[in-house]
Parts: C-alpha cells; structure tokens; sequence
C-alpha cells in the first residue's frame, strides 16, 4: 500500500510540474490586441489648456477648411491648424463677435456694434469682409446648412444667405431672443428664451414646437441622428426629429452654453469648470475641464474637441 501511494504522488508531482512548463511556455495576449473597450477613454474626456495670447472673452468657435477659427469680443479673430497654435486675427472693425458657422468654402462670424447686427465673411479665416445685414439687432448665432447660412439674434431676429454676402430677414414669429442655431435631418432648428423652439425644413417658414419648459436654451446641435439643445440650469433636451422633445437629467445646475457632436460623443460646456459629455444625448458624465473659468462653446473637427471662453481660454480635447 505504501508503495502504491507513493507511485501515485510521484505520477500527480509529474503531472502538475507539466502543467505549469506548458504555461509558462504559452504566449501572452498579443501586444497589438486591442484593449477591453471598457478601458478605452472616450473624445471629451481629458482637456489640454492651450496658450490663446489673449485675455478677451471667446463666445464661438467652428472648424472648416482644415483649421479653428475662435471669435470674442473686441474683434478679436484667432486661427489655429491644430488647436494648440493660435494666431490672432483683425476683421478691421470694433465688433462683438459672438457666433462663426463654416460652409460653402468660407467662414461667417456674426454679432454686433453698439446695436447694429454684424456680420463678416471670411474664405481662410485670415482676411475678414465686413457685409450688409440691414438689421438693427445683435447675432448671437449662426449655422450652415442646406446650402445656405441662417443667423438668428435678438427679437426673434432670423436672416438667411446663399453666400454669406447677400442677407434676407426672415419672419420668425418669435419676439424674444434666438440664442442658437442649427441644421441637421434635413432642418433647421433655432432655439433661445423661455423654452422657444423654432423648426425650418428651408429657413424661410418656421413652426414653434413644444419645449416643456420655460427655460432659456442657449445652444443647440445635431449629431447621431438626434438634437440636443441645452441651456439655463443644466437643462438638456433631446429629440429626434426636432418636434418631439425630451427632457434629460445630467445632474447638474450649471448654465450650459454650447454644445457639439463628433467622434460619436455630445459634449456641452458651461459656466464654471463645466464639461459634460454623452454617447448618446441621455445619460451624461462630468469631465475635468483644468479650468475655472465659464466655457462659451465648444466645436468639433480634425479629430479633437476645442473648447473656448472667459480670459482667452481654449481647451482641446484629446
């Protein structure tokens, strides 16, 4: 018996000593396999603060044409390649630069001076053309879309342009401000106080929709096939189609001034250190922005976020 167990353990010692030379002469998981999606960080999660060389507050920023183009107040005009390098700019006049759209193969920034609308054209960002808007009414924003430009302002204030040179003022219907603009599923959507929401299928006729709330939006965007407008006390609304509204909760009280998509991600900015991004428009994290200052906007393009506001500051993500 004893010689038996001992031939026994000596086979199971042989077995397990096996066992473990054929594991340590496995391969590992391969260097090129990608990593557990879990641990992927996604766009808009960490924030870089870049050197402006301003201290003017940026209300707008846009991407077209291969570059960034951020606009504030005293005219002030920066261009960028990549985000990181700013160089500033001089449209010539003493405007408030609150908005700036790309498309058509030229930049359209808008504002104001003193009361009278601004609104200037650019084909590289570099050199600005200041043009007629007939409007006594400050812009606050702008889009492309449809093969046109549509800037909307104060009192309801709705132009339209094929060019960004030649403007037609439309009728909204609204009397209150319009604080943002934009153009996705085939329309157009305006947004701004007391909860308005105003739809276009061509920026000439619009239609008021229901917003549930009377809170003032003071942005809108269109992404992954959804809008998201966002506003006054963290307020953030959904919609498919632009008509049917729906209303999130991102867990936060701060004012949220801009909002973009790209890289398959929603990102909106706001007062404070506010960043809060989203895969999908409904549930929302809040993102490190390395910054205290109050965010203005925030864009999309050559595969980063920027990020613009109080004091020159730009952030760009990744």
């Amino acid at each position: 018996m004893r010689s038996k167990t001992r031939v026994n353990i000596s086979w199971l010692s042989g077995f397990l000593a096996l066992l473990l030379a054929l594991s340590a002469c496995s391969p590992g998981p391969s260097p090129d396999s990608s990593p557990d999606s879990s641990t992927v960080t996604p766009p808009g999660a960490t924030w870089t603060p870049r050197t402006s060389g301003t201290s003017s507050r940026l209300y707008g920023v846009t991407y077209g044409g291969g570059q960034f183009v951020a606009v504030g107040v005293d005219d002030t005009i920066l261009t960028s390649p990549d985000g990181v390098s700013w160089t500033p700019r001089t449209s010539g006049t003493s405007s408030a630069l609150f908005g700036i759209a790309y498309g058509g193969g030229q930049f359209v920034a808008v504002g104001a001076v003193g009361q009278n609308g601004t609104i200037l054209t650019s084909p590289d960002g570099v050199s600005w053309t200041p043009r007629t808007s007939g409007a006594f009414r400050t812009f606050w924003a702008v889009t492309y879309g449809g093969g046109q430009f549509v800037a909307v302002g104060e009192a309801g204030t709705i132009l339209t342009s094929p060019d960004g040179v030649s403007w037609t003022p439309r009728t909204s219907g609204a009397f209150i401000a319009l604080n943002g603009v934009t153009y996705g599923g085939g329309q157009f959507v305006t947004v701004g106080e007391a909860g308005t929401i105003l739809t276009s299928p061509d920026g000439v006729s619009w239609t008021p929709q229901t917003s549930g709330t009377s809170r003032t939006f003071w942005a809108v965007t269109y992404g992954g096939g959804q809008f998201v407008t966002v506003g006054f006390t963290g307020i953030i609304l959904t919609s498919p189609d632009g008509v049917n509204w729906t209303l999130r909760n991102p867990e936060t009280s701060s004012l949220l001034f801009g909002v973009t998509y790209g890289g398959g991600q929603f990102v909106t900015v706001g007062d404070g250190d506010t960043i809060l991004t989203s895969p999908d428009g409904v549930s929302w994290t809040y993102r490190f922005s390395r910054t205290s200052g109050g965010l203005w906007d925030v864009t999309y393009g050559g595969g980063q976020f920027v990020a613009v506001g109080v004091d020159g500051t730009i952030l760009t993500s990744p």
